[in-house]
């Protein structure tokens, strides 16, 4: 693990969630500093997503605190700033092309230029010359889009819901590989996942989240290729 900044980008204390008579979290205390990557398993409904959205600022609590970087998240801001997120589908245009809509959520952002799209288009292996409409994109080629447009203001932080579903076994270890590049140069990365080899290749720690509650569970991880790259950081 990167421990040489301990400067802590996500914090939430106590955070409850309830929809109807159904309580999704219950008490949730988390915190993650700079330079790791974090994973959060667990089946299906048991509120991975939720626990995202919060902390994105989508969705607010009944009870508890949200800090991203230091800044209370629906008082103080009501978005997380330097923040990259990838929850459920994005909702691109499908008569578009893939550049089109990635440089039309810029000139809305108004952040970086054009070059900068088209670079974090090639880097999760996307074409940005190609002019077909996102409609004709496999699953696979739209999770990239959304890893792209997650990542192109190379943001603090990247909350990545399920980031290789979709993907073929080499696009896996491609957006592996990237993924810890990016830890190792001290972003912070929070990834939900239902694949357990996954989480042991890409994750520092590793949390369930059942009936409500987040709690860590032992990571046992064997040699694999990214165990250089990550031990590098």
């Amino acid at each position: 693990m990167n421990s040489s900044n301990h400067r802590m980008i996500v914090e939430t204390s106590g955070i409850v969630k309830r929809f109807g008579k159904q309580t999704v979290l219950n008490g949730v205390d988390f915190e993650m500093p700079a330079g790791v990557i974090y994973g959060i398993s667990g089946p299906n409904g048991s509120g991975k997503s939720v626990f995202l959205r919060i902390l994105t600022g989508l969705v607010l609590p009944d009870v508890g605190t949200v800090k991203i970087s230091g800044e209370n998240i629906g008082s103080e801001v009501e978005f997380p700033q330097s923040t990259g997120a990838l929850i459920d589908r994005p909702g691109f245009i499908h008569a578009m092309s893939g550049l089109r809509n990635l440089l039309l959520l810029a000139k809305i952002s108004g952040r970086i230029s054009p070059g900068e799209v088209e670079e974090a288009m090639q880097v999760v292996g996307l074409d940005p010359n190609d002019h077909k409409p996102v409609r004709m994109y496999s699953t696979g080629m739209r999770q990239r889009l959304g890893l792209a447009q997650a990542i192109m203001e190379d943001p603090e932080l990247l909350i990545l819901d399920e980031p290789t579903n979709g993907l073929d076994f080499e696009g896996q270890r491609e957006i592996y590989s990237y993924l810890v590049e990016l830890r190792n140069d001290g972003k912070s990365i929070l990834i939900t996942s239902h694949n357990r080899d996954e989480i042991k290749i890409l994750c520092d720690r590793v949390f369930t989240l059942t009936e409500g509650k987040l709690t860590e569970e032992p990571l046992v991880r064997e040699f694999d290729e990214f165990e250089e790259i990550r031990s590098s950081g």
